[in-house]
C-alpha cells in the first residue's frame, strides 16, 4: 500500500513526466516531511536557502522587508513547491523570506539531492522545464497586471488566479500583494 507521501509526490511527478521505478524510489528516499505552525518562518533570507518546500497542506508567502514594512512576492499552497529561487539556485543571502500563512505540512528536498537526480535522471530535466514555464507564465501575467491595471482590476485578478485560495489570506497580506493601500483595499472589495 502507497504511503500518503507516495501518493500525493508522485501524482505531482507523473502530472509532468512518467516516472521509472528507479526515479520513484531515489525521489521517496531524498523527501523529508517536516511541519510549521502558523506565523513560523520556514526560510530566514539572511541564509541560503539549501531547500525546496513542496507543500502538501497549508499555505506560505514568500516577501521582504522594505523600509521595515513586509512585501509580499506570492502566495503558494498545496501541490506547489516554495523556495527562495535565487538563493537556491546561485547559493547566495537574496532577500526572500518565507513563512506560513497557516499550520502548514511540507515534503523537503535539498539542493544536493535535487543535484543528484537532475545528474541522474534525464527525465527531472523535462520535468523542471515544464513545471518552470507554468511558473514563468504567471509572473509574466503577475508583472502586466502590477504595471498595466487599476487597483479593482488588480484585486479582480488576483481573486481569479488564488480563487481556491484567496479567502484564506489576511487583507494585509493581500494589499501588500497587490501593491495598494489596505484602505483601497476594503474600499474596492465594497
Amino acid at each position: 500500500m502507497q504511503t500518503e507521501k507516495e501518493i500525493i509526490l508522485c501524482h505531482h511527478f507523473e502530472e509532468f513526466i512518467p516516472l521509472s521505478e528507479s526515479l520513484r524510489r531515489e525521489l521517496l528516499d531524498r523527501i523529508e516531511c517536516k511541519e510549521f505552525r502558523k506565523g513560523e518562518l520556514i526560510h530566514d533570507s539572511h541564509k541560503i536557502c539549501t531547500t525546496s518546500y513542496f507543500i502538501q497542506k497549508g499555505l506560505v508567502r514568500s516577501f521582504y522587508l522594505k523600509d521595515g514594512n513586509e512585501i509580499t512576492e506570492f502566495f503558494s499552497c498545496e501541490n506547489e513547491w516554495v523556495n527562495s529561487p535565487k538563493s537556491f539556485m546561485q547559493r547566495k543571502v537574496d532577500i526572500y523570506a518565507i513563512d506560513a500563512i497557516e499550520d502548514t505540512k511540507v515534503f523537503c528536498l535539498d539542493i544536493k539531492d535535487l543535484g543528484y537526480l537532475f545528474d541522474h535522471f534525464p527525465e527531472m530535466e523535462r520535468y523542471a522545464r515544464l513545471s518552470m514555464g507554468a511558473i514563468f507564465g504567471h509572473l509574466l501575467e503577475r508583472i502586466t497586471v502590477l504595471r498595466f491595471t487599476t487597483a479593482k482590476e488588480k484585486y479582480d485578478h488576483f481573486c481569479e488566479v488564488y480563487k481556491d485560495i484567496h479567502h484564506r489570506i489576511p487583507l494585509g497580506m493581500v494589499a501588500s500583494y497587490l501593491g495598494i493601500a489596505q484602505e483601497t483595499l476594503s474600499r474596492i472589495r465594497k
